[in-house]
């Protein structure tokens, strides 16, 4: 199925596109706090009749503004709630615990929830928090519920990561940055974002013969509450990558919300891309030779590095 998507496309006319597809889906997507890419997905997703659409996040009254305001367009729109802090082990854990008692099982899991260039700070489990509440949370989320996921019909996961990935790589031999003393915030930024991309890639690799597709992405730089710790004048100063080199910032691509979370819906639902899991996508197209993608997020090896460096961090391991 050709698209003829591109920078401009909005989450509306990609779900307009696939709504075929997104017919009769259950969908999980965490982060859908209203005015972020989420909460616009899953928008414009409950549009076209998918069975369910099940909004995660950290507190009930966003989750419930985010409802309404979906019902507001979509008032058939079959919705549930579920609540997520991915930066404590023992929410998700209880979180993953509710999803495996669904009587349903979970088509497409979209983890899109994440926080940008915080300031130094450790999350309940001792985590640096960018790497903790962006990739170790959602490692552990997913494959505590791959088993729902691997029950339906189409086995889809999409992790939104950025472009950014270029910051950094995985510092696997300090991934925690000397416990703050050596932190960059940008850097790490990076090396969260990088595992994003290197998870969906051994996902991929790992389950693929389980028919699970898997997938990253980098959605464009939109101006939604991800960046609450960034004052905007922080975007008009240099930003320097883990290697001291300052990063190009003709390379960022603005969007609006809508043509943010575009991306999602086309990594969500595009059939004809299932050959190509594992990849990176980029303004609704595959974009493996994207110039942020750097070679080591590309890196197998690094990939099932990171898995066990993960497993070994969260202190519980993922059998296939």
């Amino acid at each position: 199925m050709a698209n003829n998507f591109g920078e401009t496309t909005t989450a509306d006319e990609a779900a307009s596109f696939y709504a075929n597809e997104i017919k009769g889906k259950i969908v999980l997507i965490t982060g859908c706090t209203w005015g972020g890419l989420g909460a616009e997905a899953a928008r414009a997703i409950a549009k076209h009749d998918p069975k369910l659409l099940i909004l995660a996040g950290r507190k009930q009254e966003a989750l419930d503004d985010t409802v309404q305001k979906i019902k507001e367009e979509s008032l058939e729109a079959n919705l549930r709630t579920l609540i997520i802090d991915l930066a404590s082990l023992e929410s998700v854990k209880k979180a993953a615990a509710e999803v495996n008692q669904y009587s349903e099982p979970i088509d497409v899991l979209i983890n899109n929830s994440g926080i940008m260039a915080t300031p130094y700070h450790t999350t309940i489990d001792g985590f640096e928090g960018q790497l903790g509440t962006n990739h170790l949370g959602p490692f552990v989320f997913t494959n505590l519920i791959l088993p729902r996921i691997l029950a339906s019909g189409s086995r889809r996961i999409v992790n939104i990561s950025s472009g950014f990935t270029c910051l950094s790589d995985v510092r696997f031999d300090d991934p925690f940055f000397k416990n703050g003393e050596a932190y960059n915030k940008w850097a790490a930024y990076g090396q969260s974002k990088t595992a994003n991309v290197l998870f969906a890639r051994e996902l991929a690799k790992r389950y693929g013969s389980k028919g699970l597709v898997a997938f990253s992405l980098h959605p464009g730089v939109i101006q939604t509450n991800l960046a609450r710790d960034v004052k905007p004048e922080e975007f008009q100063q240099p930003i320097y990558d883990a290697w001291g080199q300052e990063f190009d910032s003709s390379l960022v691509d603005y969007k609006n919300l809508g043509q943010g979370a575009s991306t999602h819906i086309v990594a969500a639902f595009d059939p004809s891309i299932e050959k190509d899991s594992g990849s990176y996508l980029s303004s609704c197209k595959i974009a493996n030779d994207s110039p942020f993608l750097k070679p080591y997020a590309k890196n197998d090896e690094d990939a099932k590095k990171l898995w066990t460096l993960s497993e070994k961090l969260v202190g519980q391991t993922f059998s296939q």
